[in-house]
């Protein structure tokens, strides 16, 4: 688990710099996990950690479609989870996304666009449910979001949560 979070660390370096995750550190840590499952559970081990990290890119894969979260969010996300013990999953998903929240709503208050962000999402989902059809979070505005938020930090505090015993 150690050189999870090192890779982790790395790729929080990316992401923070570049908003993105390169796909060798995602590969790494896949590696790794097979190669920790491999050794410690065998070809059933292996089975259940690609097991486990495919039903967690699958069920997060819809929000990628919208553009909810990014590819390399999604990826890691799965990656990580293969790591930990399958009823281990869902808290480590929620404490990831919970600390995105946090971090995503504390820079909402402090560029003051709460009421921008609320309207915009208003309208998206109105959009959604009169159309049918859900099309990009944010297509009409290019750049970055301001109150975006780069996943690969949360990933890694709460995999040290994790570590810590807290869940």
């Amino acid at each position: 688990m150690a050189a999870l979070c090192v890779i982790l660390t790395a790729a929080c370096v990316y992401d923070y710099k570049d908003n993105r995750i390169p796909n060798y550190l995602v590969l790494m840590a896949a590696f790794l996990g097979v190669g920790w499952q491999v050794w410690d559970g065998g070809i059933p081990g292996v089975l259940a950690y690609l097991g486990q990290a495919t039903l967690v890119m699958a069920l997060l894969y819809p929000f990628f479609k919208i553009g909810g979260l990014g590819a390399g969010d999604v990826k890691l996300l799965g990656v990580v989870a293969g790591y930990l013990p399958f009823e281990k999953n869902l808290i480590f998903l929620f404490c990831s996304l919970l600390i995105t929240a946090m971090i995503s709503m504390t820079k909402v208050w402090r560029n003051h666009i709460f009421g921008q962000r609320i309207r915009y999402l208003s309208a998206y989902l109105e959009d959604a449910m009169r159309t049918g059809k859900w099309k990009p979070y944010q297509a009409d505005r290019p750049g970055r979001n301001p109150a975006g938020i780069c996943l690969s930090g949360p990933i890694l505090i709460s995999v040290l949560l994790y570590l810590g015993g807290v869940y």
